[in-house]
Order: structure tokens, then sequence, then C-alpha cells
């Protein structure tokens, strides 16, 4: 199928009714390919939880400095990005090449939206690749099978779930959906995982309202529930912490004191 006739195929199964996570995180960012349904959800969100718009911008923060360790600091030149969400500034092949430009990234996600502004994710340099997987990550094993044309599983691989763990309910064994992932991974590789935590009311408050109308809906945890995705891995320092506090510039914008619900972590794989 002609790019064209697939972004056409993708804007075909766009659900405008219901709020996506993926286009209410693009309004939290201040971007444009969300419905009016997407940015009610985002404004109530913002109404019950005012951070919740720094929430997103300090992930997206995270997402550009743990690609940035993992090039630099420890050599990765593979990613498997799954729960993508729309393209915006700095995506993970962009960090990732702008450092090493032979990078392999592959991103995964499951709402058509991503899927018609998918070639916005697919301009790869010259001497890397990039690909794209219209899937859930309920199916690790359709993932891992289509990851496997652009990616080689004999070498290091980066697995980032940013928020995405979230949206698995406990029926679905998120646990055992993020070692599945894991573990066909050559040792060396990493595991990038981030989420929500179920420590400040107002935050408990604005996800109960927005589980009501989205499509998907979010499931909030505890810190330690959060860092026992990581159990059998190896973190680095410093560790599974709040998003801004993982090896912050040292000329943050965001104010040290400020508490984000929210926690973070990077761990390699023996």
């Amino acid at each position: 199928m002609s790019d064209s006739n697939a972004a056409a195929s993708a804007w075909a199964r766009v659900d405008t009714t219901v709020p996506h996570s993926a286009r209410v995180w693009d309004f939290l960012l201040g971007g444009k390919d969300h419905f009016q349904v997407d940015r009610e959800a985002g404004q109530t969100l913002l109404r019950l939880f005012p951070d919740f718009a720094m929430v997103a911008r300090l992930q997206r923060e995270f997402l550009i400095r743990a690609v940035r360790y993992l090039v630099k600091e420890a050599g990765i030149r593979q990613f498997l990005d799954i729960g993508t969400g729309l393209p915006t500034a700095n995506n993970t092949h962009e960090v990732a090449q702008g450092l090493a430009p032979e990078s392999r990234v592959v991103y995964v996600d499951n709402d058509p939206i991503v899927l018609a502004h998918a070639r916005a994710l697919l301009t790869s340099t010259s001497e890397g690749a990039t690909d794209y997987i219209d899937a859930d990550v309920r199916r690790p094993d359709l993932i891992l099978g289509q990851a496997a044309r652009t990616l080689d599983f004999s070498r290091p691989i980066a697995l980032m779930m940013l928020s995405i763990a979230g949206q698995l309910t406990d029926d679905d064994d998120p646990q055992g959906i993020v070692d599945r992932l894991v573990e066909p991974l050559a040792a060396g590789s990493y595991l990038v995982l981030s989420d929500g935590t179920n420590t400040n009311p107002a935050l408990i408050e604005a996800v109960s309202a927005y589980n009501k109308s989205a499509a998907n809906t979010y499931q909030l945890r505890s810190p330690e529930r959060i860092a026992g995705f990581f159990a059998g891995l190896e973190l680095v320092e410093p560790g599974v912490v709040s998003t801004p506090e993982w090896r912050p510039e040292p000329d943050r914008w965001d104010d040290p004191a400020t508490v984000v619900s929210a926690v973070c972590g990077v761990a390699r794989k023996p």
C-alpha cells in the first residue's frame, strides 16, 4: 500500500467521538493534531490538575535526556519506542540520529491518527533507519516480530515505554507484557519506562474524570509498583525517581521543589 493510501486508510479509522491519549497528549504539548473531544478532555485534566501540561513537557524532556544518555554513554544504536504518540519536536530518532546517524528506531502505536502522521517519524538519516508498527502494546509477540525487520535482536536495544504501562489494566498483566518485551533483548539492552503515580489526590481526580470518556483508560500506580517493572534489571543512577530528577540538565527550567506525580527510570539488562 502506498503512503497516501495508508494514510487515507488510517484516517478512515479515526474515531473523533471519544478522546484518545495520543491526541490529548498532543493538546497538552501545544500541538495541533487533535479534535474538539480531545481538547475538552485535556481541558478537564488541566482544570482538575493544572500541572498536567508541565508533566507532559517534563516527560518529553526525560525522553530526550534518556536517549542522549543511551547513545553517548551506553553506546546504544537501536531503539524500540512503544506508545510513540504524535510526532513532535525531538522525537526519539531525531535525538538519537543527531548524535549517532547510524541509529535505528522502530516506533509503535495503535492510534490511527499517529499512523496517518507516521511519515514524519520515518525521516531517517541515510546511515540509519526508522520504521513504524501499527500495533497495540498488548500484542508483544506481534511487535517483536515486526520490529525484527529493522532491529538486530542479537545486539542491544533500548525499549522505550513512556506513559504506556499505565494504559494497561491489571487484568492486562502489565508486568507480564513488559517482561515479554524485555525477554528477547540481548544482554546490554535497556528498559526506559515512566508513568504517572497515585500519590496526588488532584491527579487521581483528574485521571478519574478523563477515564469516564476515554477510549483507553489510564491506571495510576504507586511508585513502588512502577519500580517493580524493572525487576531483574540493573537500574542506572539515580534509580526510579520523579521525572524531572532523572539526570537533570544544569540549566533546568523547572522548579526542583515542584512535586511531579510521575516517576521514571532507566535500567540495563545484565
